[in-house]
């Protein structure tokens, strides 16, 4: 696989035979501190299944989530680097309870300097805005319209009802607002400036519903520096800049003809039918940087159906280029690049829509079709972030960085922006099954040549194997569980846990313990389950085991909820009766509490090697087993166990015996 190689090393010279594995006497607790019973005991997931949330992983009968639709105009100020918004959201109450109130994520208050993010995050004296300037708060109901009480706590907003919303109800929810952007140091957005301009990259851009479920009610986590849990619905949103501004959205743009010249119109038609990538503006289109802002404008209308989130970018500095997408069923999609000038190249962004068009393609393919009509990849001030349907990348980013960075950001159309994981919480499934998926992106672009995909900040030198490397991290005492609260994990173990751990573990899950064919069946029917819905971790893992057909608590418990380590050892080789050409034994020894599926693999004076499979049942009653070996095979040279180096072996000095 990316990581370790995929190809599994054919070395025995002859058919695996049957041997039995004969239990030995437990190994004192001082050579030995394995204990069997805390390994295998019973699980308890922490959300429990019922109607709503099945033992077999699956949503239930009795699923319910509300539904939020959107219908947004707002107006981009250069000069003053401010956006003014005008939003309708249409929310709809579909659980069982009836509310009295409903809940708002006002992203924009973490840039305050006394916001919450602020304690946590931001070094004294650095830039700052007011957040959110909330202008009116309205709520149209059946009944008529009111002017709305709320109250503004941190980055998040509640809204006092004039009416109860039952079951099943609706209303209309006017908020106007307006506030500064900030620079290139808002993160995950913000402007920045570019050889011919600014870029504004405008994402958490517009007050949004928080999430109303069946385990918390309203989940209210304040945003600090995790990402997003939301809500599924329609958007329709407009944005008006000046009308020398190129603006590259989320969703489908709906008025080309009223911003796009005929040239960009045409080229755009040419792209869809085209595998290679169209230029629809070019360099020598793009206005210098000395000529004011146009003081006409424009306005560019987009809708995406089915999405928990929108965001856009605007600038006149973009070249822009296109290419089809080919979906399963013979659908299509359109890849795009909007970039500056200085990023064009052959070994830079003049690849981008290449890269995008690749990942979507091969995502789709493997598992799940992607389900909007754009992909779009930015480069600008907000770089290595994702939202539905457009990425905001590195103005700098080439070559391989370019690549796996496209590969990432679009992967994450699958994970958390169809499958809706709760980021804010659960930063491991997004990230790491979004790194899990980009292992086999990086091996299929043509054929692997941006291969293997490692994690660039914890194996900087992709030096060792991914086993070595997580085994370090496992020994951490230090080292937060993957099932930590995602703001709870400090920045030094944020990558290597939430991105590398959570995605090697599923790559374990794959190769190793369940087998290519029962996972990917398993894992495409837990993404087609719950797509455009709201799973829980617990979900996930009843999924895995009902559909992968094992008992997997052993691996959740270790993996998932303890930062356990392994530590498999060849202690020795004898034969039956003195006598090589009576067979021989292996004993092999679980030092760790972890367990994990092994090779076992003999090498005999004749040359010849035999692979024995270790599964986890061999450590159910103990930490210590000798495998028997068939007669006639003569003397045994050496024993390793974990041949390819495939684990996350802590102590690799005990992995070989030489009798």
């Amino acid at each position: 696989m990316a990581w370790r190689g995929l190809a599994i090393l054919c070395l025995a010279a002859f058919a695996a035979t049957p041997l039995m594995a004969q239990p030995q006497p437990a190994a004192s607790p001082a050579a030995n501190p394995y204990h069997p019973l805390k390994t295998f005991a019973p699980l308890t997931l922490p959300e429990p299944a019922n109607l709503i949330r099945t033992g077999s992983g699956a949503p239930g009968p009795a699923y319910w989530q509300n539904r939020a639709d959107y219908r947004i105009t707002a107006r981009l100020d250069p000069a003053t680097k401010q956006l003014f918004g005008d939003e309708v959201i249409t929310y709809t109450n579909n659980s069982p309870d009836v509310l009295d109130v409903l809940w708002l994520q006002l992203d924009q208050n973490a840039y305050r300097p006394d916001s919450r993010a602020a304690a946590m995050f931001r070094k004294p004296g650095a830039p700052s805005t007011d957040g959110y300037q909330i202008e009116a708060v309205d709520v149209e109901t059946p009944q008529g319209a009111a002017v709305a009480h709320y109250l503004v706590s941190d980055t998040r907003m509640q809204v006092a009802l004039p009416a109860p919303l039952a079951h099943g109800g609706q209303l209309k929810l006017h908020v106007r607002y307006h506030f500064t952007i900030p620079g290139e140091w808002g993160g995950r957005m913000g402007w920045g400036e570019s050889r011919n301009g600014p870029i504004f990259d405008l994402a958490q851009w517009y007050p949004r519903m928080a999430v109303y479920d069946d385990l918390r009610g309203w989940d209210t986590l304040p945003y600090l520096a995790n990402e997003f849990y939301l809500e599924y619905g329609d958007f329709d949103y407009a944005v008006t800049v000046p009308a020398d501004m190129i603006v590259a959205g989320s969703g489908e743009l709906v008025n080309p003809d009223e911003v796009l010249t005929p040239a960009e119109r045409s080229r755009l038609t040419q792209a869809r039918a085209s595998d290679r990538t169209v230029m629809i503006r070019t360099p020598g289109e793009v206005p210098p940087a000395a000529r004011p802002f146009a003081s006409a404008t424009k306005t560019w209308r987009f809708h995406m159906d089915n999405t928990r989130d929108v965001a856009f970018s605007a600038s006149r500095a973009f070249v822009w280029d296109a290419a089809r997408i080919n979906l399963p069923g013979g659908k299509t999609a359109l890849a795009q690049s909007v970039y500056p000038a200085e990023s064009a190249g052959p070994d830079a962004w003049g690849r981008s829509t290449e890269y995008l068009k690749d990942s979507v393609e091969h995502f789709s393919a493997r598992w799940y079709p992607y389900p909007w009509p754009n992909a779009i990849n930015v480069a600008g001030p907000a770089s290595g972030m994702e939202y539905p349907g457009l990425l905001f990348d590195g103005i700098r980013d080439k070559d391989k960085g370019l690549f796996w960075v496209t590969a990432h950001e679009i992967g994450h159309s699958w994970f958390p922006m169809i499958v809706g994981f709760d980021e804010r919480r659960y930063a491991w499934m997004d990230e790491g099954f979004n790194t899990f998926i980009d292992v086999y992106e990086s091996q299929d672009f043509e054929h692997g040549v941006y291969g293997p995909k490692r994690d660039p900040e914890y194996a900087p030198a992709n030096t060792g194997t991914p086993g070595e490397q997580i085994a370090k991290l496992l020994q951490d005492p230090d080292a937060p569980v993957i099932m930590t609260r995602a703001d709870a994990i400090r920045e030094k173990y944020r990558h290597p846990v939430t991105y590398f751990k959570s995605a090697y573990g599923l790559t374990l899950l794959r190769e190793d313990i369940l087998g290519k064919a029962r996972f990917d069946r398993a894992f495409r029917k837990f993404i087609a389950e719950w797509a455009f819905k709201h799973p829980q971790p617990s979900d996930f893992f009843r999924a895995m085991e009902s559909e992968g057909g094992e008992d997997l608590s052993w691996f959740w418990r270790g993996w998932y909820f303890h930062n356990w380590t392994l530590d498999l050892a060849v202690t020795g080789v004898s034969y039956v009766g003195g006598d090589p050409a009576q067979g021989a034994e292996v004993t092999v020894e679980n030092r760790g509490q972890l367990v994990l599926p092994a090779t076992l693999r003999v090498t005999y004076a004749s040359g010849k090697t035999a692979d024995v499979r270790v599964p986890v049942e061999t450590w159910m009653q103990g930490g210590r087993r000798a495998f028997t070996l068939p007669a006639g095979q003569g003397r045994v040279t050496e024993a390793v166990i974990d041949p390819d180096r495939r684990l996350p072996d802590r102590d690799r000095s005990n992995n070989s015996f030489r009798p």
